[in-house]
């Protein structure tokens, strides 16, 4: 038996709690509580009874100690026998049945900058200890950390025998991946700091939690499994946050998710209406425009073959013009802020597409850590979060500069190529591409493709190489094809015989003294 006859209530993020003590109210249920929830309760007029009264001892310690108590542990840990029945009475408690409890808010009082007391002081120690007491003892009790569960057990205060052992069972097990979270949250705050209490670039322990959100169909490949996992704490704006808007159809696959971040990292290096196009992670095409169609168009036209099948990102709003124009061609995905209602109509019409609303959105200078796994362990990053600014300040090595039409395809290209996979190489003109070659081992054979992707449209492009050029042979390649200026890190021993040949050919070259790998 399961039913509910004593619950125990205490909780930092108070939402829905009094509808749920109401409810408990109702159905005959004796509340516990502790501090500043039962005031709450007692607020609106609900019957309960303080822990302290229950265990007949006092807070202490401003609150620091409240329900580490015999009474309190042993009514929830009590097991359905004789022995442990007649041992909880022999202590003066009761059976508690129902546990709700969330943490002090540790996460957030360390990103809003407090004190290192203060944090310390928002550590929850009574709240784990109540929890994993309640999730171990599953078989009998129902323990709730999560608010969005309250009508669950609203609902299951009807039946019979209480909440099901399937429920608790579950519920058990969100509760200690809650404990575990918050633990791996402390640990990473703690080991995150020096003997002084100055911050370290990266923790001493790296706990990572992330929660499921689906099976995938499959992994990288149908012969691999796959699912995807979220943040807890993931940012508004982020692809973990965005909303899928074609309920319905089939759920993005593995390589969906990664070239769909992929675009979205892209489109957020630009603040003029844009579109990238990505295939297999590399931008095919990106553009921006007066309008979000221009922008679409142009990107798309870019390389209109790699195009069919690509995910499209997109920095503004979905409107009628533009997904007109995403009809016209396959596409497997488009992310972007928000939908308006027309585009919308036109493009759940398209039986394979889906859509994406990242809602917020973050820019392309925001700050987070990248992981990549490695055999039995993982490399860890700063994002690379530079690009934009780079070009306007970068320096002139050649005798003639870039004029200000070619220093505004030099900024674009840039901020592409950074997203490119290296050895990279972009050809660009003012706000679009023309060209891009991705991913080869020499620099040389990329700039081939990416004139190869440009054709005619490489006579007076710029170019953008992610690094230096080792060697001459690449400029000359592009040389060769029509390119008038370049922007490259520099860098290289052999920089002065690649100025020497720029020089010859009367181009302009730039170095910003920043290189952009992306492997």
């Amino acid at each position: 038996m399961a039913r509910i006859r004593t619950a125990l209530i205490s909780v930092s993020d108070k939402r829905g709690v009094i509808d749920l003590a109401r409810a408990l109210a109702r159905s005959g249920v004796e509340i516990l509580s502790t501090g500043g929830t039962a005031r709450s309760l007692r607020g609106a007029e609900i019957a309960v009874t303080d822990v302290s009264e229950y265990t007949a001892s006092p807070e202490v310690m401003d609150g620091r100690v409240k329900t580490l108590h015999p009474r309190v542990h042993g009514g929830i840990l009590m097991r359905d026998t004789i022995g442990d029945r007649t041992q909880l009475t022999e202590l003066g408690g009761k059976a508690i049945d129902l546990v709700v409890v969330n943490l002090y808010p540790f996460e957030d009082t360390v990103a809003r900058g407090a004190a290192y007391d203060e944090v310390i002081e928002n550590i929850d120690i009574g709240g784990p200890s109540m929890i994993r007491s309640a999730a171990k003892n599953h078989a009998r009790v129902t323990v709730v950390v999560d608010p969005s569960d309250y009508g669950r057990v609203v609902e299951a205060l009807g039946e019979d025998d209480g909440p099901s052992l399937a429920l608790r069972t579950e519920l058990a097990a969100k509760a200690f991946s809650h404990t575990a979270a918050y633990d791996g949250a402390i640990a990473r705050y703690l080991t995150s700091r020096d003997a002084e209490g100055g911050a370290l670039p990266f923790p001493g322990t790296l706990p990572l939690h992330f929660e499921k959100v689906y099976d995938l169909r499959y992994g990288e490949n149908p012969h691999q499994k796959g699912a995807y996992y979220v943040e807890r704490h993931a940012p508004d704006g982020s692809l973990a946050r965005a909303a899928s808007l074609d309920l319905g159809k089939k759920e993005l696959s593995y390589n969906n998710l990664v070239d769909a971040e992929a675009a979205l990292d892209a489109v957020r290096e630009f603040d003029a209406p844009a579109a990238v196009v990505i295939k297999h992670t590399n931008p095919c095409g990106a553009a921006t425009g007066e309008t979000l169609v221009d922008a679409y168009r142009a990107a798309r036209e870019a390389d209109a073959l790699s195009a069919f099948g690509s995910i499209v990102a997109l920095n503004r709003e979905v409107d009628g013009a533009t997904a007109e124009a995403i009809g016209e061609s396959f596409v497997e995905c488009v992310i972007a802020p928000s939908f308006a209602d027309d585009a919308l109509e036109g493009l759940r019409r398209k039986k394979n597409l889906r859509l994406l609303a990242t809602g917020g959105w973050v820019g392309a200078d925001h700050a987070a850590l990248t992981y990549k796994r490695i055999g039995g362990g993982l490399v860890v990053q700063d994002r690379d979060a530079t690009g934009a600014g780079e070009v306007r300040s970068a320096r002139v090595v050649t005798k003639r500069a870039p004029t200000a039409e070619e220093l505004a395809a030099l900024d674009f290209a840039w901020r592409v190529c950074k997203h490119v996979k290296s050895n990279a190489i972009v050809f660009a003109k003012p706000g679009r591409t023309v060209g891009v070659g991705a991913g080869q081992m020499s620099r040389v054979v990329s700039v081939e493709l990416a004139a190869k992707k440009a054709g005619d449209e490489s006579q007076g492009a710029v170019m953008a190489s992610d690094a230096f050029f080792p060697f001459p042979d690449g400029l000359e390649a592009a040389i060769a094809v029509g390119v008038t200026a370049v922007v490259q890190p520099g860098g290289s021993v052999k920089d002065e015989d690649v100025i020497a040949a720029a020089d010859a050919a009367g181009i302009a070259m730039i170095f910003t003294g920043v290189r952009h790998f992306r492997h």
